[in-house]
C-alpha cells in the first residue's frame, strides 16, 4: 500500500527511507509558529533555564487571537511577547492588525511545499 502524505513528509524530514503509522521519529521543523500564547512559552523558557532560542530565524509569531487586548492581562502578554521577540532577535514577528496566523504564514512566504511546521495552535494542520 502507498504512503500517506504525513508518512512521506516525516520520512523526508527525519532522513529515513520510510516511516509507518505509530512510529516515533525525530524531526526538526522548518518553521515554529506561536501567537498570543508566546508569553507563556517565554516564561517557560526562563523557568527551565534557557536563555536563547536555538534558531530564531525559524520562529514566526503573529499576534492575532486576543486583539485588541480587551484586558490588562492580554495587554501585558502582548508586551511580554514583544520584549521576548526583541530579546531573542526574532525577525518574523507580526504585531496586531497584521492578520490571522493561518493566513499570515502562507502570505508572507513562510509556508511552501514541503515545509514542516510546528504550531502552537490546533488549526496549524490547515497548511
Amino acid at each position: 500500500m502507498g504512503k500517506t502524505f504525513a508518512e512521506k513528509m516525516l520520512a523526508l524530514k527525519s532522513g529515513k527511507e520510510s516511516v509507518v503509522a505509530g512510529e516515533i521519529v525525530t524531526v526538526s521543523p522548518d518553521i515554529v509558529m506561536s501567537h498570543d500564547n508566546s508569553a507563556a512559552i517565554a516564561k517557560k523558557f526562563k523557568q527551565i533555564g534557557i536563555n536563547k532560542v536555538k534558531y530564531p530565524e525559524k520562529i514566526v509569531i503573529p499576534l492575532d487571537h486576543c486583539v485588541p487586548a480587551a484586558t490588562e492581562k492580554y495587554a501585558t502578554n502582548h508586551k511580554e511577547i514583544r520584549e521576548f521577540v526583541q530579546e531573542q532577535k526574532i525577525k518574523n514577528f507580526y504585531d496586531i492588525n497584521t492578520g490571522v496566523c493561518h493566513q499570515v504564514l502562507p502570505e508572507k512566504g513562510h509556508i511552501l511545499p514541503g515545509t514542516l511546521v510546528l504550531g502552537a495552535d490546533s488549526h496549524t494542520t490547515t497548511y
